[in-house]
This record gives structure tokens, sequence and C-alpha cells, in this order.
């Protein structure tokens, strides 16, 4: 698989290279990736930002650094790993638990990409797919909510509470 030609060999993310508060995040220019099998190559239109990214900024989530944030987001397809329909190239698509979206591209699996219809905006699929899915199966699968019953939203002013 090799990237279209007008895509740049770099871009910018947000990245950690030592936990700790917002000063740990650095702006830097990193290679864009290429897809791997079953994989896509997404230009960013929006990011989601959670608050799970603050749990890995400071090492109460460890993870492997340095790393670039971000767990999901939006944008449009631009190239394909092996295995992945070359017509996906240009379909706007919104991911969630994938890291590296704090970036101007990031690679996720085609398997966790939800296109995104025309009447949605790039922010509003970002910010509502790990908090959407995260009401959802709240009010679905954890207790399905019926009519007649009570929900009390703690923290309302959240993004899953305000969902």
């Amino acid at each position: 698989m090799t990237l279209p030609d007008e895509l740049p060999a770099t871009m910018r993310a947000a990245r950690v290279h030592t936990t700790g508060g917002p000063e740990s995040i650095a702006i830097e220019d990193v290679p864009v990736p290429q897809p791997d099998r079953g994989e896509l190559l997404v230009r960013v239109h929006a990011c989601g930002v959670n608050f799970i990214d603050t749990y890995k900024r400071s090492g109460q989530y460890p993870v492997q650094l340095p790393f670039t944030l971000g767990e999901e987001g939006a944008g449009a397809v631009v190239a394909t790993g092996e295995g992945v329909p070359a017509a996906m190239v240009d379909t706007r698509v919104a991911w969630a638990g994938v890291a590296g979206s704090y970036a101007e591209f990031v690679r996720i699996p085609a398997s966790r990409a939800v296109e995104v219809p025309e009447s949605v905006s790039s922010e509003v699929a970002a910010a509502a797919m790990l908090q959407g899915m995260t009401a959802h199966y709240l009010a679905t699968s954890t207790y399905p909510l019926s009519a007649g019953d009570r929900c009390l939203v703690h923290a309302a002013a959240g993004g899953v509470g305000l969902l």
C-alpha cells in the first residue's frame, strides 16, 4: 500500500512523552502512518475530547510512551490497506476506542469505522461516538429502561449525562 501523492510525509499530532499535567502534551511533527491490512488511513476532521485522555496523560491509566492522545474522531478516508476496498476512499467515517485521534491523520481498523451520513457534521459524529455508545448501553443493556421507569443522571453536564 502506498499513500496518494498529495498527502504530506509528516503530520502534526498531540503527543505525550512523559506523564503529567497538560504541560506534558507536545505538538509534534511525526510521519503520516500507512494503513496495514484491514485498516483505513483517515484525515481527521474532528476529534472527541474525553476524560480518559487525562487518565492516560497523567499515568493513571498506564500506556506505552510516547503516545498520541485521542480515542475517537471523524474524518474522511484517504487510503485503504490490503483487504479493504479502495472504494472506501473519500467516505466520511467516525470511530471510537482507537488511540491517536489528536492528529491530522489516524490509522484505524476498518471494522471500527462507522459511516457518517451527510446530515451529521464531523464535529457531532466525533463527539457522540464514545459518549453516545456509553449512554446507549447504560440505558439499553445495563438496565433496559422502559416506559414508566425513572432514571437518575449523575453529572448531567458531562457528555454521557447530556446524551
